[in-house]
């Protein structure tokens, strides 16, 4: 009968790795709802079933029960293009003669505006690592980097010193699918990290095996995980924020925010963030035009006075 399914979804895995070049934790995302099928069609049906013998009716019996455990609409539509994406592969390898995923409907998701921070709250996050110690240095020089780039976490962790030109003020970055592209950086990020690098020269001399391609070093000298940022960006938003949910991704959602606020051309702003599809940036637009609207509401005379006609026998 072949391989099985929790042998398929490794070889699944490999390929998304090594053909489509897709990061570890997209390949991880994935995975881990393929494997959730899986380990429902075993308590299901008490075995593992062949890919062939998967279909349709198995997949909305699927989504329906994510549905029925509260899953959101969102959820559930990632959890279906992952399992399509699988059955496409298999297809193509010629493990299955048709896609059982093909017949099926995304739910339709609502739509989630992204969570950004205002100017005042962003500058006072910016100055909220205090000293000259090696972390305070680092810390101002990421936060500086996040909110001056919008890049990606894993962006950000994945850059090495060599991509880095200072004289530029740009650097050059790896996104999804591992396609890369320039972004700029501004004066202020431009200074913190000068400062940083200092720090990090004094700090590599200190260790014996120091990670020298790495640009973001930890204390030991090697190269910052994504964890570490997370958790070091969600200590200095919380301490001006009292938003439940912050993390690197909400400065990504500032930056193109207040891009679109100064009067950034979408487009511009679709390239500096690497987004495929204009689509996918034209959500910061809803953004930008409600604070429009608040403003005018809070700043026109006449915008919220009602208006009453004059009476018609008033004398001319």
């Amino acid at each position: 009968m072949g391989q099985s399914i929790r042998e398929q979804i490794e070889s699944f895995a490999e390929y998304l790795t090594r053909v489509r070049s897709l990061s570890p934790h997209t390949v991880t995302a994935y995975t881990k709802d393929i494997r959730q099928f899986s380990a429902w069609l075993r308590s299901t049906a008490g075995r593992e079933p062949h890919p062939r013998e998967i279909d349709h009716v198995l997949l909305r019996s699927f989504l329906g029960m994510l549905r029925r455990r509260g899953y959101s609409s969102g959820t559930v539509a990632r959890k279906l293009a992952s399992l399509r994406a699988f059955f496409r592969y298999l297809q193509h390898r010629g493990e299955i003669e048709e896609d059982p995923a093909a017949l099926l409907r995304s739910p339709r998701a609502t739509q989630r505006l992204p969570v950004f921070f205002s100017r005042e709250e962003m500058i006072a996050a910016l100055i909220a690592p205090e000293g000259n110690s090696l972390q305070a240095v680092r810390d101002r020089a990421i936060l500086e980097f996040l909110y001056s780039t919008g890049v990606r976490l894993s962006e950000l962790t994945g850059l090495d010193l060599k991509d880095v030109d200072l004289r530029d003020r740009s650097a050059r970055v790896r996104g999804k699918g591992r396609k890369e592209r320039i972004t700029p950086f501004g004066e202020a990020a431009f200074a913190t990290l000068e400062e940083y690098l200092k720090t990090r020269v004094e700090l590599i001399r200190k260790k014996e095996e120091p990670d020298v391609e790495a640009l973001w070093l930890n204390r030991s000298g090697r190269r910052l995980s994504g964890r570490s940022v997370q958790g070091m960006v969600r200590r200095y938003l919380r301490q001006v924020s009292e938003r439940e949910k912050v993390s690197p991704h909400v400065i990504r959602h500032t930056f193109a925010t207040h891009m679109l606020d100064g009067g950034a051309d979408l487009r511009a702003v679709q390239e500096l963030l690497g987004h495929e599809s204009l689509s996918t940036t034209q959500v910061y637009t809803h953004l930008t035009t409600d604070r429009l609207k608040q403003v005018y509401r809070q700043a026109h005379p006449r915008a919220e006075e009602e208006y009453r006609p004059k009476d018609g026998n008033d004398e001319q």
